[in-house]
Parts: structure tokens; sequence; C-alpha cells
């Protein structure tokens, strides 16, 4: 099993999630966070007054998969989220040793499928 975490714009959390839902992947964890790549942060002003915004706003996306859904899944969210601006995002993948529904005991691949009731 794979985790595939995608870091975007804010702006881009809707359309990775319907490409992501496009092709059958729907489980997912977003948080909202803050930093910064080469680009450093902006400068800003407010009132007149100009002030430095070292870290942006970008929301992280995190998916557990099978390695088959793993090209099919970074191709959905390249696309999904690209702008081709600077400030797009980062798109990496670690492996996964173990994954646990932890209300039935399920693991590997049928703790992260749909739940069944």
């Amino acid at each position: 099993m794979l985790l595939i975490t995608a870091v975007v714009q804010p702006s881009r959390l809707e359309n990775v999630k319907t490409a992501l839902a496009g092709i059958g992947l729907s489980g997912m964890t977003v948080t909202e966070v803050s930093g910064h790549g080469a680009q450093g942060g902006s400068t800003e002003y407010y009132r007149g007054t100009k002030y430095r915004v070292d870290f942006l706003p970008k929301c992280k996306i995190e998916l557990a998969v099978g390695a088959e859904h793993e090209q099919a899944a970074l191709a959905a969210i390249r696309t999904a989220a690209r702008s081709g601006e600077i400030g797009d995002g980062k798109l990496w993948v670690t492996e996964l040793r173990h994954v646990e529904r932890l209300r039935t005991g399920e693991q590997g691949l049928d703790a992260v499928a749909a739940a069944r009731d």
C-alpha cells in the first residue's frame, strides 16, 4: 500500500476531490496547512503598509491506495491541481507498512475500502 500526499492551492481542492472521485477514489484526509517553497512567500499591502507573508495557505491531501491505483491517482491530482503558476504545490508517495480500520479490525486494502455496514 502507498500513501499519496499532495500539498495544493486551496482553490484547487475541489478540482482534486472531483478528479479522484472520477477514478473511484473517495477516501482522503484534508488538512489546512501553511508553508512556502521556492517562492518564499509574498509581499502584501494592507492599508498602505507593506508586510511580508512568509507562509501561504495550502491544503494537504492524504490518501492510501493500492499500488494498482498509484499512477491514475497521481495523474488525476496533477491534472486537477496544476495551474502552471509558482506555488502549485508538491506531490509525493510513501510506502505504508500497516493500515487498520479501528472499528472492525480490517487491515491493508480492506481497511481503506469504502465502509460496509
